[in-house]
C-alpha cells in the first residue's frame, strides 16, 4: 500500500492499494466544509452530524440532551450514534485559533483529547443512571437508556493542519475509545454508507494500537485487505441443515459502497420505514429497531440484493390480470439467531398481507425449531409491492417477530401447505 499527497490539494491524499485484481486507487477527500453561518466550534459539530446523517441515516444520529448537575446542566455528548444495540458518544474539539508551533499543537491536541474521553465517560455514566429523552436527526424523540447499549467514546478533532505523525493515546475510561480527525470520520461514512457498519468498524479499530491522526483510511485498508483474504466464518450446523447457499462477503469492502440505483434500493426502503406513518400500537422505538435490523445487512451485499429486488419487482408484474406471483430472498446470519426476509408480490391487499404474515411467521418458527434458539431469535420480513400510479415505484410493508411465536400445529401445517418450499419458494 502506498500513500501520497496531492500536490494540487494538500488537504487530500491518495492511497494506492494492491489487491488480487491489481492496484486500486482511492482518493481521500477533505472533510466537508463547515457551515458559513455558524461559529467554528458548533459548525464542526454540525458538519459531523451532516456526514453521519447524509451517508448513514439521520435516524441514528442524536442531538445532545442535557442533565442536571448541581445548579447547572451537563451536556450529554456533542452527538450520539445509536444503532443495533451499540452507541457512540461523539466529542468534537475544534482548533478555533491560529495553530502554533508543532509541539504546542501536539500538546493541545492531547489535552483536549483527554477532556473529550472524560466527557464521553460522564455521558455514558449519566445515561446508565437515568435515561434521557434525545432527539434524532429525523426529529423523533426517544428515551435512551444507557444500559441498553454497548458504548464507545469517539474523540473527533477538527484541525486545519494536524502535525504529521501525531498519535493520541487515550486514557482508559471503562469503555473503548478512539481518536479520529473529521476527515477520517467523513471517509468512513462515505466509504461504508451505513451507521451500523461504521459503528462496527470503530469498535474493531478501538482495540488495536492507535494510529496517527488522519491515517484512519490507511488502517481501514489494512483491515479490508485482511478481510479479503479471510476464509468464511463458522456457520451454525443447524442453519446449514436448512439448505440454501452459504454466502460470505468481506466486512470492509475495498471499493466505496456504491451510490448506483441497485444500492439506492436499500436506502429507499429504509427511508420508507423512517418516514411512513406508523400504527398506534407501534412506537418510535419500534421503528428504530426495524431500521437497525435493516442496517445490519452487510454493506458488501447491498448492491446485489438491491438489483435482485428490482428484478423481482419487474418479474411479479408479468402475470395475467387476476393472478398473483411471489418472489422471495432470505438471509440467516451464521449464528442462526437473526433472519432477514425480502419478498415481492404482484399487488397489495388484505389477502396478500395475511399471506406475507404467514410466510414470515412460518420461516421464523422453522428457524428456531431447527436451532433451538427461540429466545435469541428474531426475523424481519419486508414486502415490496409495485405501484402503478406513478407516485412511487413500490409500497413497503414490514413485519418483525422474535422469540417463540407459539404457532399451533394446525397453523404450522396450514402455512406449510400454503408455502410448500419445494415448489413455491424462490431464493
Amino acid at each position: 500500500m502506498w500513500r501520497f499527497i496531492q500536490d494540487d490539494d494538500p488537504d487530500a491524499f491518495t492511497l494506492v492499494v494492491e489487491t488480487a485484481n491489481g492496484p486500486y486507487i482511492r482518493r481521500i477527500r477533505p472533510a466537508l466544509p463547515l457551515p458559513s453561518d455558524v461559529e467554528h466550534g458548533p459548525g464542526a459539530e454540525a458538519a459531523v452530524h451532516t456526514a453521519a446523517a447524509t451517508w448513514g441515516l439521520s435516524d441514528f444520529v442524536f442531538q445532545p440532551a442535557y442533565a442536571s448537575k448541581g445548579s447547572g446542566r451537563r451536556e450529554l455528548g456533542d452527538r450520539l450514534l445509536l444503532a443495533g444495540g451499540r452507541g457512540a458518544v461523539i466529542q468534537v474539539k475544534a482548533r478555533t485559533v491560529q495553530p502554533k508551533d508543532i509541539s504546542s499543537e501536539v500538546a493541545w491536541i492531547k489535552k483536549v483529547a483527554a477532556k473529550a474521553v472524560r466527557q464521553a465517560k460522564g455521558t455514558v455514566r449519566q445515561l446508565r443512571m437515568l435515561p434521557a429523552d434525545m432527539t434524532n436527526g429525523r426529529g423523533c424523540t426517544l428515551s435512551v437508556d444507557g444500559n441498553a447499549y454497548e458504548w464507545i467514546g469517539v474523540f473527533l478533532l477538527d484541525h486545519e493542519q494536524v502535525p504529521e505523525g501525531t498519535i493520541c493515546p487515550l486514557e482508559p475510561i471503562g469503555i473503548p475509545t478512539i481518536a479520529l480527525t473529521r476527515r477520517d470520520w467523513d471517509f468512513l461514512f462515505d466509504q461504508l454508507r451505513s451507521t451500523t457498519a461504521v459503528l462496527d468498524y470503530l469498535f474493531r479499530a478501538a482495540v488495536e494500537p492507535p494510529v496517527a491522526l488522519g491515517e484512519e483510511p490507511v488502517r481501514y485498508y489494512e483491515f479490508a485487505a485482511a478481510d479479503a483474504e479471510a476464509p468464511p466464518g463458522p456457520l451454525n450446523p443447524e442453519v446449514a441443515a436448512l439448505g440454501g447457499t452459504h454466502f460470505s462477503t468481506p466486512l470492509l469492502p475495498q471499493a466505496p459502497v456504491g451510490s448506483d440505483q441497485a444500492h439506492r434500493v436499500m436506502r429507499i426502503i429504509m427511508e420508507d420505514v423512517a418516514t411512513s406513518a406508523i400504527r398506534s400500537q407501534i412506537s418510535e422505538s419500534n421503528r428504530q429497531l426495524l431500521l437497525s435490523d435493516l442496517d445490519k445487512l452487510p454493506v458488501g451485499a447491498r448492491a446485489e440484493w438491491g438489483q435482485l429486488l428490482l428484478d423481482m419487482l419487474a418479474d411479479v408484474q408479468k402475470v395475467p390480470a387476476k393472478e398473483s406471483k411471489w418472489r422471495w430472498r432470505r438471509s440467516i446470519d451464521p449464528s442462526g439467531t437473526r433472519q432477514l426476509i425480502f419478498g415481492c408480490a404482484t399487488r397489495f391487499g388484505p389477502e396478500v398481507e395475511a399471506a406475507f404474515q404467514s410466510y414470515v411467521l412460518l420461516r421464523h418458527h422453522q428457524l428456531h425449531q431447527e436451532t433451538g434458539l427461540a429466545a435469541q431469535s428474531s426475523t424481519l420480513g419486508v414486502l415490496l409491492t409495485p405501484r402503478t400510479d406513478g407516485r412511487r415505484p413500490w409500497d413497503t410493508t414490514l413485519l418483525r417477530t422474535e422469540g417463540d411465536n407459539n404457532l399451533s400445529p394446525e397453523e404450522v401445517e396450514q402455512y406449510i401447505q400454503l408455502w410448500n418450499p419445494q415448489t413455491a419458494e424462490t431464493a
